[in-house]
């Protein structure tokens, strides 16, 4: 499936649907993280997020594109 564009609010509000939460802001990046299962994930606040960046937070938080988009239109 192909990446969807996404802003930074978007993506927050689809990791926060997938169990993480915003422990910090340093600058324009943003941490979030889960206990169950443990992961860590670092969001730049932009506009909207270019796809190697989306990549990679959908690697650090440990989902596919298909999760992501299933939980972006819930």
């Amino acid at each position: 499936m192909k990446l969807p564009v996404v802003s930074a609010k978007e993506c927050i509000r689809v990791l926060q649907k997938a169990g993480f939460e915003i422990i910090r802001q340093t600058g324009s990046h943003i941490t979030m993280a889960r206990k169950e299962p443990s992961a860590k994930a670092i969001v730049p606040n932009h506009k909207e997020i270019a796809d190697g960046t989306l990549k990679n937070i959908l690697r650090q938080a440990d989902m596919t594109v298909d999760e992501f988009v299933k939980l972006l239109k819930d």
